[in-house]
Formats: C-alpha cells, structure tokens, sequence
C-alpha cells in the first residue's frame, strides 16, 4: 500500500505565493520521478512541473520562472514553490510519483488534490 499526502493549497491574492508538499508513505523501496499536476473545471489535467530522483527538474511554459518544485528523497515528499500567482493558476493540484514498492511492482500513483484559488 504506498499512500501520497497533499498538503498546503488555499485562497490567495494574485502576485501572491503558496508552497505545496506531498509525501509518500507505505511499502516503498524507491521513488522515482515524482511531479505536480493540475486540472482546472472544465479542463484536462496537465503537467505543471517534474523532478527527477536525481533532482532534474522540467516546468510547463506557463510556470516557468514563478514555480520551483523540490523533493526531499530521504523524506520521499516533493514540493512546489509557487510565486507570482495569476488567477489562471487556480486549479486542483494533484501530487503524482512513480513508485517502486517492496515487491517489485512498480506503478504511477496520485495525491487526492489540493484546492489553489487565486482571487482578489
């Protein structure tokens, strides 16, 4: 059973910042790319930002230099740095990770989401 646990959305003023963590648990025995995706009502989800275990990190155009993800590979927990908030950025965030588990099985699990609204 491997879990991922969101936490740190809410409301914000544009130009404000918030810093999202995610942190899996469970039979795990490595965390491979782990990133944050995103799904706005009405829209398809997509990716915002990824990391790789050795910390290469990848951004959507649209958060390129406002966003930071980080991960803490002893703690097997991601962040993302948001700054510079647009109201566009409103959205659930989701936590994704691609997990190895103790058996050997390996898959891609998510985060329940955390809601980000950034309105005046």
């Amino acid at each position: 059973q491997v879990q991922l646990v969101e936490s740190g959305g809410g409301l914000v003023q544009p130009g404000g910042s918030l810093r999202l963590s995610c942190a899996a648990s469970g039979s795990i025995a490595r965390v491979n790319d782990m990133g944050w995706y995103r799904q706005a009502p009405g829209q398809q989800r997509e990716l915002v930002a990824a990391i790789t275990s050795g910390g290469r990190t990848d951004y959507a155009d649209s958060v390129k230099g406002r966003f930071s993800i980080s991960r803490v590979n002893a703690k097997n927990t991601v962040y993302l740095q948001m700054n510079s908030l647009k109201p566009e950025d409103t959205a659930v965030y989701y936590c994704n990770a691609d997990i190895t588990v103790w058996t050997g099985g390996r898959s891609d699990y998510w985060g329940q989401g955390t809601q980000v609204t950034v309105s005046s």
